[in-house]
């Protein structure tokens, strides 16, 4: 895998920069590359989240329930409701008689090879940067929002 060299810029123009913008066009490149990976399996960001809670949790999530956790996550006024019938549908999901949720073999399989798949875009990602870089660049992002007053917590 080949990364872009990087222009250099000095320390005083680096720190110049606006943090909107950069955060921004990170958040744009990472998640549309995510994306790109899901895609192949017909799957959105959302189908991915719901995925991987109930695998972690079998038996655990309702529709209601898991709607209400993953919403503060979308970003593109996802409805739910749609996919969690499209993951039924395609017999990913079923539900038991209070309406919790369980994968299929189907949709663990699925699941399986969108990780594999998003676990590419996750090494590309972290080309050239070391573990030190990511882990003092998340730091530094959590102090940013909680300046802002936003939750610097880890997502669930």
């Amino acid at each position: 895998m080949t990364t872009q060299q990087l222009t250099p810029y000095s320390r005083q123009q680096l720190a110049a920069q606006p943090i909107g913008y950069w955060t921004g066009a990170a958040h744009r490149e990472v998640v549309g590359r995510i994306r790109k990976e899901l895609v192949t399996e017909s799957l959105t960001q959302p189908h991915w989240w719901i995925l991987n809670h109930v695998a972690a949790s079998p038996a655990h999530w309702t529709r209601a329930e898991l709607a209400v956790k993953l919403t503060r996550y979308d970003d593109q006024g996802i409805d739910f409701a749609e996919v969690f019938a499209d993951l039924a549908d395609r017999g990913w999901t079923t539900e038991d008689a209070t309406g919790t949720l369980t994968l299929t073999e189907a949709g663990e399989a699925g699941r399986i090879r969108a990780k594999e798949r998003n676990l590419r875009a996750h090494e590309q990602t972290h080309a050239g940067i070391t573990e030190e870089e990511y882990v003092a660049t998340l730091d530094v992002l959590r102090r940013v929002i909680a300046n802002l007053g936003g939750d610097s917590d880890l997502p669930e």
